[in-house]
């Protein structure tokens, strides 16, 4: 006892002592500070995609929020099929479209790990039925090329035949028609048929369907419980929102398009809200065991400049300064913050996805029309977790409220 008193009566050890015990107290306010600052982010939030929601843009829209390793919020609200009466949840699985191009890219870095692939493989040695137009670069067409749409043909090269129903195999002979924009690996111009060909890529590699490998290595892993690939899951699935196009000024419930299915890590996956919080947790680095971080940084690395990526959607033009590939991700500096992002649209569904690794924050949205509406939500959010001014990206004053369809949960 005399030692403790000794040590406690030293005037400099107390001086330590209350200093840790005040720095203790202080994290601890700072800690929940910033929760309640992200309780209040979330609930404004909630909010206005209830607000979108009453427009009538879209029958249905599931959202999800992560902050400092965990899911602050993920929800799903609307109708699964507009004139019906089944709700959607967290959990309601949507078509992501291009977003499966993270996927794709995420397992290639997994192969490269266990050194069954190498990013400077050539395409061809993998794949010898790759023929382009420009022969020697065919040959020169490098794994990571590939994957930040480094491949030298025009913009979404053989896409119309695709939607026109042609069979991958069949769009993969042809590809040796297309005229090439520039030499392979040195512009951006982005493909989907072409991105393909890491599912060849990894057969080759593996013995092994691509589609198995993203199950077997990322999905299962990560719990990502409701995703998977094809239109057969789809609709197996037991809670799905069914795709809707706008006719006679109604959104109306038509069937999930094959064509983009034909290509599945451009366009495959399915997923719900919750899926997508999983996926973002593991690429901010919570799923160390699945993704490490030097895999992270190569993936999350830009490959080349994408400057037309800085135009379009008014957001975009004020707050992306410059904009890149990675490899399957899209990089941007918004408003001087690293994002991370990607969207997806095919026929009836949209998505979008932002990560800002720095603030350890992501949010996902998936709906259920072609509206783009409630892509105005992603950068609403974002701008409140930056603290950055205010601005009006959504819009809603413009739009008529609609009645909410009345739902129930039970399929």
């Amino acid at each position: 006892m005399a030692v403790l008193r000794n040590f406690a009566s030293n005037p400099w050890v107390a001086m330590s002592l209350a200093f840790a015990a005040a720095t203790s107290v202080c994290a601890a306010a700072d800690s929940i500070d910033e929760q309640t600052r992200t309780a209040n982010i979330v609930a404004e939030f909630e909010q206005l995609t209830d607000a979108v929601l009453r427009t009538g843009q879209t029958p249905a829209l599931a959202a999800v929020v992560v902050k400092d390793g965990v899911i602050v919020s993920v929800r799903g609200i609307g109708v699964a099929e507009n004139g019906k009466r089944i709700a959607v949840g967290p959990d309601t699985v949507f078509r992501v479209a291009s977003l499966s191009k993270s996927f794709a890219a995420s397992l290639a870095a997994l192969l490269v790990n266990e050194r069954a692939l190498q990013w400077e493989d050539r395409v061809q040695d993998l794949v010898p039925a790759l023929v382009l137009k420009d022969i020697d670069g065919a040959g020169k067409l490098r794994i990571d090329d590939l994957l930040s749409h480094r491949v030298g043909l025009p913009h979404n090269s053989l896409d119309r035949a695709l939607e026109a129903d042609s069979p991958y195999p069949l769009l993969l002979e042809q590809l040796d028609e297309v005229t090439p924009v520039c030499s392979v690996g040195s512009c951006y111009s982005y493909q989907n048929v072409a991105f393909s060909l890491i599912g060849d890529v990894t057969f080759a590699v593996t013995g092994d369907f691509f589609t198995h490998q993203v199950e077997k290595r990322i999905f299962h892993p990560l719990m990502m419980e409701t995703a998977t690939y094809g239109r057969d899951a789809l609709e197996a699935s037991g809670d799905w929102a069914h795709p809707h196009v706008k006719r006679s000024g109604r959104w109306q419930s038509v069937l999930p398009k094959l064509t983009y299915y034909r290509i599945p890590p451009a366009a495959g996956v399915n997923a719900s809200a919750r899926d997508l919080g999983q996926w973002m947790l593991a690429h901010l680095g919570h799923a160390p065991d699945v993704f490490d971080t030097e895999l992270l940084n190569i993936l999350h690395t830009s490959q080349i400049p994408t400057p037309g990526e800085v135009l379009g959607s008014p957001w975009r033009r004020e707050r992306v300064r410059t904009a890149s590939y990675a490899l399957g991700w899209r990089l941007f500096d918004y408003s001087g913050h690293r994002m991370i992002f990607h969207a997806g649209a095919v026929q009836g569904y949209r998505a979008a996805l932002a990560m800002l690794p720095d603030q350890d924050f992501g949010v996902a949205l998936l709906w259920n029309s072609e509206s783009a509406v409630p892509a105005g939500l992603l950068p609403t959010i974002i701008d409140r977790e930056l603290e950055l001014p205010a601005r009006d990206w959504l819009q809603l004053d413009r739009l008529t409220p609609r009645p909410a369809a009345k739902v129930r949960r039970s399929r």
